[in-house]
């Protein structure tokens, strides 16, 4: 059996925050400030490590959230999970999907993030912007997702979350 994470993974959150803009419906996503010592420059979630003593994964992902991007909490309604996802840096990621109220605001920490933008819901359920490569593990060869939009490249567990949204909602699934 191939392993690409290890046997104890740590557990992390991450917010899938849905928002609805005069353009259509689209997921908040950051792309992580260049000097960082891991993930650096990465277009992700908001979201990281629970605390493993007191933390569920939706107090994780909104307090990962308000540090990252300052979304108050008062915006953010928690409607369901996506199934956790295992990593392999290490982590057993459980998704957390919420929708966002109108009229947040964002002040991002700028020592974790570069940049906010909006991730269309358009974009993501127009196949021809989803495309597949293979990389290469010491365990073997994995199949993985590119997602592309305008200038930018959602890859690696990002866009493995996206694409798991993506077939949820296509069988007519809750998260």
């Amino acid at each position: 059996m191939r392993r690409f994470a290890p046997a104890n993974p740590l557990r992390a959150a991450v917010l899938i925050p849905i928002v609805e803009e005069e353009e259509g419906a689209g997921i908040l996503l950051t792309r992580r400030a260049e000097d960082l010592r891991s993930h650096a420059g990465q277009v992700s979630f908001p979201g990281g490590r629970c605390d493993p003593e007191s933390e569920d994964p939706v107090a994780t992902a909104l307090r990962e959230t308000e540090e990252e991007i300052g979304l108050a909490r008062s915006h953010v309604e928690v409607i369901g999970f996506l199934p956790d996802h295992l990593v392999i840096s290490g982590y057993q990621v459980t998704p957390v999907v919420a929708m966002i109220a109108a009229g947040y605001a964002l002040t991002p920490d700028p020592i974790e993030v570069a940049d906010v933008f909006i991730y269309p819901l358009r974009a993501l359920f127009d196949e021809t912007q989803h495309r597949t490569r293979t990389r290469t593990f010491v365990d073997g060869d994995i199949e993985v997702y590119d997602l592309s939009y305008e200038d930018r490249n959602v890859w690696g567990a990002t866009a493995g979350m996206l694409m798991t949204l993506y077939r949820t909602v296509l069988a007519g699934e809750h998260v």
